[in-house]
């Protein structure tokens, strides 16, 4: 495909984008930017969270990881399908109740100011980081493409695309985000089953016979048993799944922010319950798809993509999609598979940043009417501009995405996990001012715990499970500055 066709391709996608925010932006308040007025179909929000669920990270890094640990992954996602329940039944019922915009209000609640404010700083240098990661991924899949043979640096690659993403969700805010994620998740899908369909074509195997080859099944083992000491042991990936599910979406703004635009609590909880059973069928597809692409490498002799020196299994999809002559089809779904994959999370994260900086940080709702929203813009656009900084920071990071990603949020939303699991499971009162302390503690002693070397932890391989363990620290932590309450907490 030529390069003036992919920047057409690019222009009328975002042409779309652009014309779904006029038309869902025409109302340029407040109350629809961060609440979409409550109106949100729950049947829309729960397809349109797929696609930020999966995003970048899974549409390029996911089928990438097949060629090293098989189908593992999909032993974290079962523990995703739990985590998801969870948060359905205690998390949800309790941000209705408390009619909150940002989540991390309900600290403020139960515990106090500092507590909430440590809550919500976690969430933004999570999200910022886990925004960036999966902006960074895609990113560099276009550089790769298109923009480095026209010369444009990949810093430039970067402005342009959160510029784009700022153009189209400055005004409609989550009300937009919920209609533009339908569209990307759709996108998304279609380039999945395109290349599975096209790839097997190539292959000469029928799509039903896929499962059947035993060259599939070499590559497709799930259940891993026998090593407790491996990173992809089943129940270091079940159990760090569920709490990866649990903070990632429950405890996260970007993810339930969605949620909460729905108009009650019980179109919520259809809507979570329905992205959940989806997202385990919809991880397999991506996985038989990587299968499929490092079969069809061995076979026809293709290299995988080198990047400064680094072997890039995550290039392996645009390199087999754009290089390997299965037709203008392939191409092109993969093209705009891969611009959904890009901005399905990266336009929720930039509302969701703007949210709870504004709300959280900021006291937007207590200020004049009248300041409000040009304080909201600003918030907006500052975002932005940090979210373009760290990407470009990460481009000098080495390692799989993904693997940076999840291991870098095991880190970060502990201590939000801590703060509310104390919250909920206890009715114990804390030492407010000393949340932010027993946080930072939590974190530190997490990484200490995990790097020790080989001579102390023998050959044992530290993977999801850090996030409970470090939510278990977090909540050992609290304990120790609270006490019994005197008066009954509700």
């Amino acid at each position: 495909m030529s390069t003036n066709a992919i920047i057409s391709l690019i222009l009328a996608y975002f042409g779309v984008l652009i014309l779904i925010s006029y038309f869902t932006g025409k109302e340029d308040s407040n109350e629809v930017f961060f609440k979409a007025k409550k109106q949100s179909p729950w049947y829309v929000v729960a397809f349109g969270m797929i696609g930020a669920s999966l995003s970048g990270v899974t549409f390029i890094s996911v089928p990438g990881l097949v060629d090293g640990d098989q189908f593992s992954y999909m032993q974290g996602v079962f523990g995703f399908f739990v985590g998801y329940l969870i948060v359905l039944l205690v998390l949800l019922p309790l941000y209705y109740k408390l009619n909150v915009t940002s989540i991390y209000q309900y600290l403020e609640h139960r515990f106090g100011k500092v507590s909430y404010k440590t809550g919500a700083f976690f969430f933004l240098l999570s999200r910022v980081t886990g925004a960036s990661f999966r902006l960074y991924l895609v990113a560099l899949a276009m550089q790769y493409i298109v923009f480095e043979s026209l010369g444009v640096p990949f810093w430039l690659t970067v402005v342009i695309s959160i510029l784009l993403i700022w153009i189209y969700t400055k005004r409609g805010g989550i009300k937009t985000i919920v209609w533009t994620d339908t569209l990307q998740t759709l996108a998304m899908l279609t380039s999945v089953v395109v290349a599975i369909i096209l790839i097997a074509n190539k292959l000469e195997w029928s799509v039903t016979e896929i499962l059947d080859k035993d060259f599939f099944k070499s590559k497709s083992k799930i259940l891993f048993f026998d090593d407790v000491n491996a990173k992809a042991y089943f129940w270091k990936y079940f159990i760090g799944g569920i709490f990866i599910a649990i903070a990632m979406t429950g405890l996260d703004q970007d993810m339930m922010q969605k949620n909460l635009t729905c108009k009650n609590k019980k179109e919520a909880q259809k809507n979570m319950f329905s992205m959940s059973v989806l997202l385990v069928i919809v991880n397999f597809v991506f996985l038989s798809l990587g299968a499929l692409l490092f079969i069809y490498a061995e076979k026809f002799g293709v290299e995988i993509p080198v990047v400064d020196g680094r072997i890039r299994n995550d290039l392996l999809f645009p390199e087999i999609a754009m290089n390997q002559n299965l037709g203008t089809g392939l191409a092109t779904t993969f093209i705009i598979g891969l611009i959904a994959a890009a901005y399905s999370s990266a336009d929720s994260a930039l509302t969701s940043l703007t949210t709870s900086f504004s709300i959280d940080f900021l006291n937007i709702e207590k200020k004049e009417t009248a300041l409000q929203k040009p304080l909201r813009k600003k918030v907006h656009i500052g975002v932005s501009l940090v979210l373009i900084i760290v990407v470009i920071i990460f481009n000098s990071l080495e390692g799989s995405v993904v693997s940076n990603l999840f291991k870098f949020a095991t880190f970060t939303y502990g201590p939000l996990l801590g703060l509310f699991a104390f919250g909920i499971l206890t009715k114990r009162v804390i030492k407010d001012q000393y949340a932010w302390v027993i946080g930072l503690a939590a974190i530190l002693i997490t990484y200490g715990l995990t790097s020790l070397p080989e001579s102390v932890i023998g050959l044992y391989k530290f993977h999801w499970e850090v996030l409970p363990i470090n939510g278990l620290i977090t909540m050992i932590g609290l304990f120790l500055i609270s006490k019994k309450p005197t008066i009954s907490i509700d």
